[in-house]
């Protein structure tokens, strides 16, 4: 009899991890039957009935949750309802808590013999660690990507796995043979407006300064987006600066490997830069609300995922009012100067990174889903 699956994601991030996957897993299980919603990469894998809801999905923040709250009460209805008549052998969910752990908790109620799994763990370790033993009730199994994140569901009853992160295989699908550069700066201000907005004119502020002492460097900035694009080269001509910073269509990958150092909006392209052993410092800025919300939750020490993953201070943070010209610069100036500074960052790095699992993730979850599909993996 085919097995059969039913995959959330409501991310891109979400889709791509989730697609790659599937696509290990039917390479194992040729007659998976393959439901859900998320994007494009999972569709080209799937059966009918799937929703490809990414675009609408993928909102950020409370208010816009809130504003699409009809719509995404609706989206979860119509799942539920094709769920209960799918009964499929394993509920993947990846990622996307807000939505997948209410819907874990729906169907668990109705379905008790359908394997829930989840794959990229929420970062509830972070923010609500009192959700975790609620998980360990609705779950079967949590498949993670750091190795912390391991011992803290699987102290909670979970059943947990550290399958490594993907990002790795993408990363060393874009590694290029390439010397760094004695006099690039990459500046990489994140892919979304609001940050971008925040951030690149900061960035800038400290490209003058850094200009000033000297003359000879050049500054890159990928865009993550062509209206990124558009905006970031606007702000060059406002701070009359068009001169020194090159805009570039994407490419950031590029840069990493080539620049001699780098300051990066807080995200995974803090992660990505030290896959590539790029010296850099964190910058992080958020509407003040926002950020005192955030300060009252969130009960960890460093918001670098570099920083977290290495449990002590591998990169500089710069945050809120620390996030100014005067002191990035400052910070870029002393890994543009000293080559002990560089390479003592270099080496942390790596070390950090080789934490991240190596390749494979995509093929050690698929052996995990497998593993409940087939009835050979139990809790």
């Amino acid at each position: 009899m085919p097995k059969s699956i039913y995959i959330v994601a409501g991310e891109m991030s979400g889709d791509a991890h989730g697609a790659g996957l599937i696509r290990s897993l039917q390479e194992t299980i040729a007659d998976l039957k393959v439901h859900g919603a998320g994007g494009g990469m999972i569709e080209t894998f799937t059966t009918a009935p799937f929703r490809n809801w990414i675009a609408d999905a993928a909102v950020m923040g409370i208010w816009e949750v809130l504003k699409h709250y009809g719509w995404f009460k609706d989206q979860f209805a119509e799942m539920f309802a094709e769920v209960k008549q799918i009964k499929p052998d394993v509920l993947l969910l990846v990622d996307y808590p807000g939505f997948n752990l209410r819907f874990a908790k729906a169907v668990r109620e109705v379905l008790p013999q359908t394997k829930i799994l989840y794959y990229i763990s929420p970062q509830v370790w972070a923010w609500n660690k009192g959700r975790i033993p609620k998980m360990a009730v609705l779950l079967d199994e949590m498949m993670c990507l750091f190795p912390f994140e391991e011992k803290i569901f699987s102290e909670s009853g979970l059943k947990t796995t550290f399958v490594g992160h993907p990002l790795v295989d993408e990363l060393e699908e874009q590694r290029i043979d390439v010397v760094r550069s004695n006099n690039i700066v990459g500046l990489f201000p994140g892919s979304r407006e609001r940050e971008v907005a925040r951030l690149f004119p900061m960035m800038l502020g400290a490209v003058a300064l850094l200009a000033k002492q000297n003359a000879g460097l050049q500054f890159e900035a990928p865009a993550a987006a062509p209206k990124l694009a558009v905006m970031m080269r606007r702000m060059l001509e406002e701070n009359e600066l068009s001169g020194l910073v090159k805009i570039t269509d994407g490419g950031s990958h590029h840069l990493m490997q080539k620049a001699r150092c780098g300051v990066i909006a807080s995200g995974t392209a803090t992660l990505e830069a030290a896959y590539y052993g790029l010296p850099y410092c964190l910058v992080y800025k958020v509407a003040w609300p926002t950020y005192l919300l955030g300060k009252i939750l969130v009960k960890i020490e460093h918001i670098g995922l570099v920083n977290i993953l290495a449990g002590r201070t591998v990169v500089k943070e710069f945050i809120q009012r620390q996030a100014s010209p005067e002191l990035v610069a400052a910070e870029l100036h002393i890994l543009l100067d000293s080559a002990e500074a560089r390479l003592s960052m270099q080496q942390s790095l790596a070390e950090t990174a080789a934490l991240l699992g190596g390749t494979g993730a995509h093929e050690r979850a698929a052996t995990v889903v497998a593993g409940w599909l087939m009835g050979t993996r139990k809790k």
